[in-house]
């Protein structure tokens, strides 16, 4: 069964890996800036990915990549880097985490269809089931959890949303091209090559914002420096590159929707470590999206 589902098991690594992630990062962007978090969380990546290929591979850099290879993950790198995460974090801004979360749980229809359009991979009605179950399980315990900040809908909502909509575009899209760029090429090396091409593009955003003393700063801030250390060994270096080996290996729209459990995961860690309360509802939603994400092995 594992051998038959490993581009699935893959995934479910991917959603744990992403759950520590985002715990890490959000502490991080509150100590040092999103901003910052994002750059600097790609050339510690590129450090662990470098010593792994070296050790695993006996090739640290991805020398041996073809032309198809740079072409199709760079384009990846800054669409799904880059484009994707700078709409989102845009969206934040506008219309609150909750709000683009929820929008952002259009990530695996998205990407079924783009699969769809350009690899020809096809769902059955039973996968469309699981699918549906798991992003109204993720909706639903969106929904329910209420923080603190404020998440209505003001004058700049319709901004907001496109901003979201943007970044679950980028996000699928970047997958996409991702699983186009590697064929068979190696998940670990595909990502130093999405995360030069993100680096690359955030630096030229510091750039042009004026910004790059601000990184410098940063460093000042230990805690910080720390959780985004802890942030980028399970995101851009576990979390990417499993979710890369995961598409070499699943269909796109059954392994987005897999990885989109991160809100389900969260759960647990938010109750027993920032003591937040769970809600009826909220445990109703995490049901929903694991029978959904069950239903993928059955």
């Amino acid at each position: 069964m594992f051998s038959s589902h490993i581009g699935e098991f893959a995934a479910i690594g991917v959603a744990f890996a992403w759950t520590i992630t985002a715990l890490a990062f959000e502490r991080a962007s509150i100590q040092v800036g999103s901003l910052n978090v994002n750059i600097i969380r790609l050339p510690l990546a590129f450090l662990y990915l470098t010593i792994f290929n070296f050790f695993a591979r006996g090739n640290a850099i991805p020398s041996d990549a073809g032309s198809h290879q740079w072409i199709w993950l760079t384009l990846s790198g800054l669409v799904g880097f880059v484009i994707g995460d700078l709409f989102l974090f845009k969206s934040f801004v506008c219309i609150g985490s909750r709000f683009s979360m929820l929008i952002m749980t259009l990530v695996p229809p998205i990407t079924a269809f783009i699969g769809w359009i350009s690899l020809n991979e096809k769902l059955s009605l039973y996968n469309f089931l699981g699918m549906f179950l798991t992003i109204s399980g993720i909706a639903i315990a969106l929904n329910a959890h209420k923080d603190q900040e404020t998440n209505k809908f003001t004058t700049l909502s319709i901004k907001g949303i496109l901003f979201a909509f943007g970044g679950a575009v980028g996000q699928s899209s970047g997958l996409v091209l991702s699983k186009i760029g590697m064929e068979s090429y190696n998940a670990f090396a595909s990502s130093q090559i999405r995360i030069i091409a993100g680096f690359v593009g955030f630096a030229c955003i510091m750039i042009i914002l004026g910004r790059v003393k601000n990184i410098f700063s940063a460093f000042k801030n230990k805690v910080g420096i720390r959780n985004i250390i802890i942030g980028s060994f399970f995101g851009p270096f576990i979390g990417v590159s499993l979710s890369l080996f995961s598409v070499q290996h699943a269909n796109a729209g059954i392994a987005s929707t897999i990885m989109a459990i991160v809100p389900i995961l969260i759960i647990p860690p938010s109750v027993l470590i920032l003591k937040q309360k769970i809600t009826t509802i909220e445990i109703i939603g995490a049901v929903l999206s694991v029978s959904g994400v069950a239903m993928f092995f059955i």
